[in-house]
């Protein structure tokens, strides 16, 4: 059976880390599932809108009403606002729930996740809804260190939300985070002595990501 891979990138930089190793899992996901289908978003180069007021009216119909089903989302439309609202939703919904893998990459800004990549996830969630069976793989890149037992670490507020919200919101009990840390050392010399362990970081990301995408399942 064909497997779907949505794709997701939310640095700003062009030619970022992030956008790097997301690319690397990417190529040895679709070389492993070479009749897979593939979609792509760059959400800082073609941001999403955040949510509006029409979009709330959305979410309470859908809570009211007690509408569970994804596909049931659209009987919430009942206004020409709610309308453009729900264009907005329904082809980034559509590309999820297509989706076998959703694949995001991301870098950690002020301690969590971009705004492009919040605004994404806000437009596509509801109350109660289910996204369980697909597995969400995060690929990061960090300026500092922010592993179990690191100074920084209760300061990690990107991997902990995205986990915390891909289980508890989505029912997703496949999710994996691949991160590779200390990239300000390439920038700020008073890390300069870091650069060590941050190529020893990205290496490792690298090869964990080509692996996590060439998997047959």
């Amino acid at each position: 059976m064909s497997r779907n891979l949505l794709h997701l990138d939310a640095s700003a930089r062009r030619n970022s880390l992030s956008r790097r190793l997301s690319a690397a899992f990417a190529d040895a996901w679709r070389a492993a599932h070479p009749g897979g289908g593939y979609v792509y978003r760059d959400l800082a180069a073609d941001p999403v809108p955040h949510i509006d007021e029409a979009w709330t009216q959305l979410c309470d119909h859908v809570l009211e009403h007690e509408i569970t089903e994804i596909g049931r989302y659209a009987e919430a439309v009942r206004t020409p606002g709610q309308a453009r609202a729900w264009s907005i939703v329904e082809p980034l919904l559509s590309e999820v729930v297509a989706a076998d893998v959703v694949l995001i990459g991301t870098p950690m800004y002020n301690f969590s996740v971009p705004a492009a990549l919040k605004a994404w996830i806000d437009q596509i969630t509801f109350p109660r809804m289910s996204l369980k069976g697909r597995r969400f793989v995060v690929v990061a890149a960090r300026g500092g260190a922010y592993g179990p037992g690191t100074p920084r670490a209760p300061f990690d507020h990107q991997e902990r939300y995205l986990r915390d919200f891909f289980g508890g919101h989505f029912g997703v009990d496949d999710a994996v985070f691949v991160n590779a840390e200390l990239s300000n050392a390439l920038i700020d010399p008073r890390l300069a002595h870091l650069r060590a362990e941050h190529a020893d970081s990205y290496e490792a990301a690298l090869a964990a990501v080509r692996a996590l995408g060439g998997e047959a399942s």
